[in-house]
C-alpha cells in the first residue's frame, strides 16, 4: 500500500511540474516596445530578453525590419555591439553578444535604440533570435499567435491603435530644436494635459499585444492539464488492481 501511494505522489509530482513549467515557458517572450508609433517619427525602442532556459543567453541578434531606419543604440556594460549593413549602408541586423555570464537564468535584459519609422502606416515585425551558452537558437520569427511570435509595432495615425507611441520624434538637430524651443514651453501645458490621456490609454491598450500569446499560454496549459489528469487516472487504476 505504500509503494502504490509512493508511486502515486510521485505521478502527481511530475504531471504538476509538467504543468508549471508548460505554462512558464508559453508565457516568457521577446519583446519589443512600443507596440505603437506613428509614421515618420522618431521613436526610442526596447527590446526585452528573458531567459527561459536553465542556461544563460550569451547573444540576442535583432532583424531590423523594412522601412525602419535603424540609427542609434545605447550602450550596455558588457556588453558588445554590432551592426549589419546592406550595400548602400542601412543597417539591416543588430547583434548584442555577451562579453561576460551574459542573462542567467531567472533573470532578463533590456536593449535600447533609436531610430526613424516609416512614413507610412504599416507593421513592423521583429523577429529576433535568441542564443544560449550551450549553442542552441531560439527563434522569435513566428507570427502572432505561435509559440515562438515577433513582436510587432504598428505604425499608425489611429491614437487609439494602442501601446506607448510618444517617445517619437527623440532626434532634434541644433537649429530645429533653438526654433522649436519656444513653442515648446507655449504648449507645455497642452501637452502635459495630452500626455496623461496618452498615458491612460496605453495602461489600458497594452495588453492586446499579447492577445496571440495569452491564447498560446491558455491552449498549452489547458493541454498540460489534461495530461496530468490521464497520469492520475491511470495510476489510480493501477493502484486499485
Amino acid at each position: 500500500m505504500n509503494k502504490n501511494f509512493t508511486r502515486l505522489t510521485t505521478l502527481l509530482s511530475a504531471a504538476v511540474l509538467f504543468f508549471i513549467l508548460f505554462a512558464g515557458n508559453a508565457s516568457a517572450h521577446v519583446t519589443v516596445s512600443p507596440n505603437s508609433s506613428t509614421p515618420g517619427s522618431w521613436e526610442t525602442y526596447s527590446i526585452k530578453i528573458p531567459s527561459e532556459k536553465d542556461l544563460p543567453t550569451t547573444k540576442v541578434a535583432l532583424k531590423v525590419p523594412e522601412g525602419f531606419d535603424f540609427k542609434q543604440y545605447r550602450p550596455i556594460p558588457d556588453w558588445k555591439v554590432e551592426l549589419t549593413k546592406d550595400e548602400s549602408g542601412k543597417i539591416t541586423t543588430v547583434i548584442w553578444s555577451a562579453e561576460k555570464d551574459g542573462i542567467g537564468p531567472g533573470e532578463f535584459q533590456q536593449f535600447e535604440f533609436v531610430g526613424k519609422n516609416p512614413d507610412h502606416e504599416a507593421d513592423l515585425a521583429w523577429d529576433a533570435f535568441q542564443y544560449y551558452s550551450d549553442g542552441s537558437i531560439v527563434e522569435w520569427t513566428g507570427a502572432e499567435g505561435s509559440d515562438k511570435p515577433h513582436s510587432i509595432t504598428k505604425i499608425t495615425n489611429d491614437p487609439q491603435a494602442g501601446g506607448t507611441a510618444s517617445q517619437g520624434n527623440d532626434h532634434h538637430d541644433a537649429s530645429s530644436d533653438s526654433a522649436a524651443k519656444s513653442d515648446s514651453h507655449n504648449a507645455q501645458d497642452t501637452n502635459s494635459a495630452d500626455s496623461s490621456q496618452s498615458n491612460a490609454s496605453q495602461q489600458t491598450a497594452e495588453p492586446a499585444q499579447g492577445s496571440g500569446t495569452s491564447t498560446t499560454s491558455i491552449i498549452l496549459s489547458t493541454a498540460a492539464l489534461i495530461v496530468s489528469i490521464i497520469a492520475l487516472f491511470l495510476a489510480l487504476r493501477r493502484t486499485k488492481r
